[in-house]
């Protein structure tokens, strides 16, 4: 019988309680991105029906600033919670909610000439529940492997989220084409898999426990990002990058009404392949960083990221072939992986386990909450300067971004070390 391989020889899916929080992870973001393409679908669809196609954007623009408005309300309060409770029952009552939230879509999907307040409401829901999802799930990782193998699992970890995001929006958009309520269907019984991997994780996930009052602890945490230039330029720069190129809520308005589909794949395929491409990219990337992560150059890296990103929005917002628009958006993922990769680990490595929930709380609240506040200001770009025009105002002003970037957090661009 082989010895057993060394922490530092493990890869992190060797280690069970890992692999069962990667396993979840793949479920349970498979299920909601299929939902949300299935979300992003319907409501441009039933918009068609009586607006135009810029007012129709707008609605889909709308539904990501419901879900920024709660996203923004919980985020700290959320950290806070990661940091004072144990975070594998934080994750177990998140995926009861999300699965209670997929039944409601489900549900209300069934209705007649269901109003557009309904969406929005539930989206709200959903904003709020992500909002508490994510520092619980980010803290949780380094207590699931050794420190020396963290990279890797950042990258693995990521991996799953990619994973979710490429078969999700791809097999939404095929159960989109036979009914908006398989979409949401589907994304139950996933979030509800999801939940019970959790339940199999054995590990101690409670945080060491803290005698400062909520003020302190909201206090501490800003403190500590705001004082450390390398972690607010890093989170920063994903923050306007996300919310300028926020393109992936345009693509139903592209795939209908601006790029010139293949006659032979149906709208609905197309879209769903479309909102696949950047997670095809990042899980390119990820699976390569997980098995040699970057360790010198880091900040060179993020910098490049972030401006391939824009130059491949540009690509798409010009793009008028849905094969071009798939290549560009695969492009855009990997990029952007680049980008996440170097944060997450610079975020994680750098920062104590007992502030490791409010430190990713306020880093979700700039990048996470940013996907939604940039489907709204793709929305209002586009009522203004069309879906081409709004894609365009993206990529440029995430290059622009990232050169004022370099100038504003030198420390940034001149880190080094990944270890």
């Amino acid at each position: 019988m082989p010895p057993e391989p060394a922490d530092d020889e493990r890869h992190p899916l060797q280690i069970p309680d890992f692999r069962a929080f990667w396993l979840s992870r793949v479920c349970g973001v498979l299920g909601t991105s299929a939902q949300s393409a299935a979300i992003g679908w319907q409501v441009y669809d039933i918009a068609r029906e009586t607006s135009n196609v810029l007012e129709s954007a707008l609605y889909v623009g709308l539904i990501g600033l419901a879900q920024f408005i709660t996203l923004f309300a919980f985020t700290i309060p959320a950290g806070i919670i990661a940091d004072r409770y144990d975070r594998k029952k934080i994750i177990s009552l998140v995926l009861l909610g999300q699965l209670l939230l997929s039944l409601a879509f489900l549900t209300y999907s069934f209705l007649p000439a269901a109003p557009f307040w309904g969406f929005f409401a539930l989206s709200a829901f959903l904003g709020a529940l992500r909002a508490f999802s994510a520092p619980a799930s980010s803290a949780i990782g380094p207590m699931l492997v050794p420190k020396i193998v963290l990279p890797k699992a950042i990258a693995v970890n990521s991996m799953a989220f990619q994973t979710g995001l490429i078969v999700g929006p791809a097999l939404g958009g095929v159960l989109i084409g036979f009914s908006t309520h398989l979409a949401y269907g589907f994304c139950a019984v996933l979030v509800a898999v999801a939940s019970l991997l959790v339940f199999t994780i054995k590990a101690k996930t409670a945080p060491e426990p803290v005698t400062a009052s909520k003020t302190q602890m909201i206090k501490e945490g800003w403190r500590y990002i705001w004082t450390n230039k390398v972690i607010l330029g890093a989170i920063s720069l994903d923050l306007f990058a996300v919310l300028l190129g926020g393109a992936t809520a345009l693509m139903p308005v592209f795939v209908r009404d601006v790029i010139v589909a293949d006659t032979l794949l149906p709208a609905a395929i197309a879209f769903g392949l479309l909102r696949a491409s950047p997670a095809i990219g990042a899980l390119v990337m990820s699976f390569y960083l997980s098995f040699r992560p970057l360790r010198r150059h880091a900040g060179p890296w993020m910098f490049s990221g972030v401006a391939i990103f824009g130059l491949a929005t540009i690509v798409f917002g010009l793009s008028k072939n849905v094969w071009l628009s798939i290549f560009a958006m695969i492009v855009l993922g990997a990029a952007d992986m680049i980008s996440v990769y170097v944060r997450g680990t610079l975020v994680q490595i750098v920062t104590p386990d007992h502030m490791r929930g409010r430190v990713a709380s306020v880093s979700y609240l700039f990048i996470g909450a940013s996907n939604e506040l940039g489907e709204f200001e793709s929305g209002v770009a586009a009522r203004i300067l069309g879906p081409v025009g709004a894609a365009l105002f993206g990529g440029i002003g995430s290059l622009v971004v990232t050169g004022v970037w370099i100038k504003l957090f030198p420390a940034l661009f001149k880190a080094d070390k990944l270890e």
